[in-house]
């Protein structure tokens, strides 16, 4: 709605849901055809704080005339969105000691909003013990439902709220059988998300005895309030909405959303209107990046003013290890908790020798044969149905053990899941030699051990289920921002929910080990308000810029960092799976420079990419219009002060010389006095210069900048990375290139 004539209403003393119910009124009488009374519509929620609006549950007819009407700006139907720990601290080199940020200030006053499946209050992760009292400026409330009351929140989970109109509107009444109408978790996610980011810290958490020590969230005195908007595995675009407009008003400071919708214009995108009103009142939002990898252009929520979150592994693993009886070992990964740590040698079978249904090779429900199977290891593809699911299927029909086995598209990514009988997952390597064997040896037999928790592995690796870039609704932004961990995370789970999730599995634990961009994205979220709570005064793009300008591109071993998504470990990542690298928290702290963009150089970046001034009105939620380019204002994309460059050519001007020049401002967050000298790293056919080569800084808060071109002749499709680099001493404020011919 136009928030200019809503400001109108409110000095004549009339409440916004006023209004719009007389909006309401004029479609459903419009819409009656003679003699006919109309489905009168149903207000469900209003929205007065990240954007002006409502949602409302109406038919086709009404809806077309709502466009219609003086004072709306824009009508959309509903979208639904699907969502997407011990170690991970460490790994993170988040330490307990003399330096470092867990080390500075107690980020006790930040608080995280997370908008998810709710929240398990009474879990040992959300104790509030040692906690000071609840910061006096927080507005929000525990809002009572099913098992819910308002005893359950606490110094750490000061808040809790849900939402479920825009579901029921679209799917008919939650089932209570399924769920809590309440802010209660009963699916497990948003519990686990939660206790990533801001979980207290809970000595000798384990699962199953599987990677134990002290469980905590990245900001682990953070206080938490939970905001439940997805049911049944769904999350509708009114009802997250509705969350995230809430959670400003109560006075969030950090919004972390683990879930993920169709890529769509930003205009068309509810939630991303919602968080550029939310990042415009200084909260810094972090969205996943999506689980489809491991395609090129699937990556989600690709907004400039939200931070896009990738998933990596750790150096930790659960190993699983095959020996054929041809000699040959392969590793794997797996968290069976069975008495038996090996089986014997048993026969394999696959595909025509386990059963004769088409999806006998990817063991779905019903596909094997009892008389095949039974007392063998039966070898199963990854894909269609769920991995823990093939694990029943075989164990009903009565196998003895499975192999796991990786396609193509998943590479080398060794996700560990609870099976409920001997398995491991292999890499689409490690598969396709198996599958070989078979052919060879016709007698071939398997043993499968379990090796419990290990360390050390070659990390970080990006998933290869995390989606990738370049983005598919806006190339002038290099998406995802940044990789973190997302694979074998283990942290809270609701003591009452499956662990797999699936109601065949009866196993029930406090800690919980998943995978997914769901995981990655709390990650930041957590460090972000580590970082908030030592630079209070910092926007929400510079804590942003300083996540990502301090990113690390190379792994343990001093390789770059590679992708799981290939067969092997020689496939680098790039920018578009990665963003500027993996997190690299203590350096975020301390980055020397960062790029700041207020809310206005977004508005001025839309109108560059040839948005209307209609749809930029949209997203401004006020009626405004794009400066001219005889303005001072600059109207190219690439003048948006991003911390990444994204540049595009035009493949078709063959043989053509083209000049890009884009400009930069930093702003000093280091030292006092000090000089910057920038450094290149060329991307392969494209020519790249700095004016001036060093900036020179003479007090905190100063502001300089800088001009970079990019000339290029290349006319083939293809795309190359570098990066730019501004060095200090120890200061290094590197920015990566993605140059694109299309």
């Amino acid at each position: 709605m136009d928030n200019s004539k809503l400001l109108e209403l409110k000095s004549a003393n009339k409440q916004p849901h006023e209004w719009y119910e007389e909006i309401l009124q004029v479609t459903s009488t419009t819409s009656a055809d003679e003699g006919e009374e109309a489905l009168v519509p149903e207000l469900l929620y209003t929205y007065e704080t990240t954007m002006t609006g409502f949602s409302a549950k109406l038919t086709s007819e009404q809806y077309q005339m709502l466009t219609d009407i003086d004072g709306v700006l824009h009508a959309a139907p509903d979208q639904v969105r699907s969502l997407q720990t011990t170690y991970s601290p460490d790994f993170l080199g988040l330490e307990l000691g003399q330096t470092g940020l867990w080390n500075e200030k107690p980020a006790s006053d930040v608080i995280i909003g997370v908008v998810d499946t709710g929240i398990w209050p009474e879990h040992i992760s959300f104790s509030d013990t040692g906690l000071s009292p609840v910061p006096s400026r927080w507005k929000g409330t525990c809002e009572e439902g099913t098992n819910f009351s308002v005893t359950n929140c606490n110094k750490k989970l000061i808040g809790a709220r849900y939402f479920h109109k825009g579901y029921e509107a679209a799917y008919g009444r939650i089932k209570s059988t399924l769920e809590f109408l309440s802010a209660r978790d009963s699916r497990g996610h948003g519990t686990h998300t939660a206790s990533t980011a801001a979980g207290t810290a809970v000595p000798g958490a384990s699962f199953f005895g599987m990677a134990k020590g002290i469980a905590r969230g990245m900001s682990f005195t953070s206080r938490i309030a939970a905001y439940k908007a997805c049911w049944e595995g769904n999350c509708v675009d009114s009802d997250i909405l509705a969350a995230i407009d809430q959670a400003v008003a109560d006075g969030v400071d950090v919004l972390s959303l683990s879930l993920v919708g169709d890529a769509t214009p930003y205009y068309q995108d509810s939630a991303i209107i919602a968080a550029l009103g939310a990042s415009q009142k200084g909260v810094f939002v972090a969205f996943s990046a999506g689980n489809s990898g491991s395609l090129p252009s699937t990556v989600g929520n690709v907004a400039p003013w939200v931070m896009t979150v990738a998933a990596s592994s750790l150096d930790r693993g659960f190993l699983g290890q095959v020996k054929l009886s041809n000699g040959k070992t392969f590793r794997g990964a797996s968290i069976y908790s069975g008495n038996h740590k090996k089986t014997k040698q048993l026969p394999l079978v696959y595909k025509e020798t386990a059963g004769v249904e088409k999806t006998t090779e990817y063991c779905l429900p019903g596909s094997l044969s009892p008389s095949l199977v039974k007392g063998k290891i039966v070898l199963c593809m990854r894909g269609i149905n769920d991995k823990t699911e093939k694990g029943f299927v075989v164990k009903s029909a009565g196998g003895a053990g499975m192999l796991l086995l990786n396609t193509p598209n998943y590479g080398e990514e060794l996700v560990a899941d609870p099976h409920v009988l001997p398995a491991t997952l292999l890499g689409a390597s490690s598969a396709k030699v198996i599958k070989e064997y078979l052919t060879q040896y016709r007698n071939l037999t398997a043993a499968i051990s379990f090796h419990g928790t290990t360390y050390g592995a070659r990390s970080p690796k990006v998933a290869a289920f995390s989606s990738r870039g370049p983005s598919p609704v806006d190339p002038h932004i290099i998406k995802p921002d940044i990789t973190a961990p997302g694979m074998n995370i283990l942290a809270a789970w609701p003591p009452m929910s499956s662990i797999t999730r699936l109601s065949s599995d009866k196993r029930r634990s406090h800690f919980n080990i998943l995978s997914g961009t769901s995981m990655s994205c709390p990650h930041v979220s957590g460090i972000a308000a580590l970082i908030k709570s030592v630079h209070t005064d910092w926007s929400p793009a510079a804590i942003k810029s300083a996540i990502m300008t301090t990113a690390y591109t190379r792994d343990n071993r001093g390789h770059l960092i590679s992708d799981l998504s290939a067969s092997s470990n020689t496939k680098h990542a790039t920018p578009f799976e990665f963003g500027s690298g993996h997190i690299n928290p203590d350096k975020a702290l301390d980055p020397g420079l960062v790029y700041d963009i207020t809310g206005d150089d977004y508005l001025h970046y839309l109108c560059s990419i040839n948005y209307t001034n209609t749809q930029v009105t949209i997203l401004a939620r006020r009626k405004y219009s794009c400066p001219s380019n005889k303005g001072k204002i600059a109207v190219q994309p690439g003048d948006l002060n991003y911390p990444s460059f994204a540049v595009i050519f035009d493949a078709a001007k063959k043989g053509k010389t083209t000049t890009y020049t884009y400009k930069r401002t930093v702003t000093n967050v280091g030292s006092g006095k000090i000089s910057y000298k920038v450094f290149l790293d060329q991307p392969k056919g494209v020519k790249v210069s700095v004016e001036p080569k060093v900036l020179h800084f003479t007090k905190m808060g100063e502001k300089q900048s800088y001009k970079v071109s990019f000339t290029g002749t290349s006319s083939r499709n293809f795309c190359s990375f570098g990066s730019l680099i501004w060095v200090s001493g120890e200061y290094s404020v590197r920015s990566p290139i993605a140059i694109t011919w299309q």
